[in-house]
């Protein structure tokens, strides 16, 4: 069960996957999150898996290849039905089993990894879907308990060393290189889980966008699990 009292200005739930992607953002709403509750074995599929990178991809063929037992074939089901449904929106889904992602230390004051809160950004209209069936779920934070990281004093006059162009050029090297797409918790900030089995749909910043993007992590992994992440 997940927590939404923290951010429920910015968060609408819907029963059905209709609903999930026709629903519009507006006002402060950014995130929709379709609450499921799901039957299987989510952790037999991730056992069953071969890793040879710190993230593996699995399409359909993979997962009908696994010898599964009735409640791993369960649980591969929901996953080839989540993959149908949003390919037949016009998504392109992504199946992942993640032992964890790489880490950003170009800048040791400033990493730009996913572990970092941060809002996705496209050229064109679109939104970002996720959902965890095993491990750690992502994290949202409230628009309000974020500030961007480049508006932090320190942290620009940091970045500002980094550059070397004029100055009218700053801020597009920070856009070039994503840190404005990065943020930091305030120090009262409440992150929401975002649960297991849920199918959300976030706002992103693109040019036609009504309302701010949301921003989200994902969480460091505990205990060497694995993750079961569906995004796109």
């Amino acid at each position: 069960m997940i927590n939404l009292s923290q951010a429920e200005n910015q968060i609408h739930s819907v029963t059905n996957f209709q609903d999930l992607v026709s629903t519009p953002f507006h006002g402060a709403i950014n995130a929709i999150c379709w609450t499921r509750t799901l039957t299987g074995d989510f952790a037999e599929i991730v056992d069953k898996v071969v890793l040879n990178e710190n993230i593996t991809v699995l399409d359909e063929a993979d997962l009908l290849a696994l010898q599964l037992s009735e409640q791993g074939q369960l649980a591969r089901e929901m996953l080839l039905h989540d993959l149908m449904v949003l390919k037949a929106h016009g998504a392109s889904p992504i199946l992942n089993v993640i032992k964890c992602y790489e880490r950003d230390d170009a800048y040791p004051f400033f990493p730009t990894d996913v572990y970092s809160f941060h809002v996705d950004r496209s050229p064109v209209p679109t939104d970002t879907f996720l959902c965890t069936y095993y491990g750690e779920p992502s994290e949202i934070l409230p628009n309000a308990q974020a500030k961007q990281k480049v508006l932090v004093p320190e942290i620009r006059a940091q970045l500002k060393k980094l550059y070397s162009g004029a100055e009218e050029g700053f801020e597009s090297f920070l856009s070039e290189h994503f840190f404005d797409l990065h943020y930091l918790a305030t120090p009262a900030a409440h992150p929401v889980n975002l649960g297991l089995g849920n199918l959300w749909r976030l706002a992103i910043d693109h040019p036609e966008s009504q309302v701010l993007p949301c921003v989200h992590r994902a969480p460091m992994e505990k205990n060497g699990q694995h993750r079961l992440l569906m995004i796109c």
